[in-house]
């Protein structure tokens, strides 16, 4: 089986040990480079390649959120997933809006950090539909109407199947559960997430997640 390949970011060189320590043990995690700073991060994936970044948010030069940004941008990109230390932050927000696959939390126990890395190289972004609830609260505020507004006009290019496949990702439904849902094979779901991925120019199923309910159409079912 081939070694998933892992470039660590993080300003605190502790945290970084502790994280290659961690990460390292595992036998199908190689971590292939660390950086202290998100301005070092370009040249880094050009030179290791890797197949997952875990990205810190908060660094003195170039922070994470613009560095997941500009990797995401790459036809190439590796598949980002964020630290942070908060369960509902704006940063936390526009880092998934970025393209990042995911969060973990700083203290979430070693077993769970070494499991979100392989879920995210594995395509399957680690956000929990309770956590999603929280960050899509948190992103409410002035200009709702306006993202909605915008959401909606973006969704208008899928046709009504593709939007309700977009609702169930946006629920935190797997692929077996949406085919169950809508009776559908798996394989058609997958094929119906890669159409509204590439009629939205979307990243990944978080992305989906949040347009969805930018665009209310999780209203209903999150007063259940």
């Amino acid at each position: 089986m081939t070694a998933i390949r892992l470039l660590l970011v993080d300003d605190d060189p502790l945290v970084r040990a502790g994280l290659s320590l961690m990460l390292g043990g595992a036998g199908d995690i190689e971590i292939v480079g660390e950086a202290a700073d998100g301005s070092e991060v370009g040249a880094l994936v050009d030179r290791t390649r890797p197949d997952v970044v875990l990205m810190d948010i908060r660094m003195p030069a170039v922070d994470g959120l613009t560095a997941t940004e500009l990797l995401r941008r790459r036809a190439d990109a590796p598949q980002v997933v964020v630290l942070t230390t908060f369960h509902a932050d704006e940063q936390v927000l526009r880092a998934l809006r970025a393209g990042a696959a995911g969060f973990v939390l700083k203290d979430t126990a070693p077993a769970e950090i070494v499991d979100a890395v392989r879920r995210v190289a594995a395509g399957d972004p680690v956000l929990s539909p309770t956590v999603t609830r929280q960050l899509m609260a948190h992103a409410a505020g002035t200009t709702a109407d306006a993202r909605r507004a915008s959401a909606r006009a973006r969704l208008a290019a899928l046709n009504d199947r593709e939007r309700e496949v977009a609702v169930a990702v946006g629920r935190g439904h797997a692929n077996a559960g949406i085919a169950t849902e809508l009776y559908m094979s798996v394989a058609t779901v997958k094929t119906h997430v890669s159409r509204i991925l590439a009629k939205l120019d979307l990243n990944n199923r978080v992305q989906i997640a949040l347009l969805a309910h930018d665009a209310g159409l999780l209203d209903d079912t999150e007063k259940r």
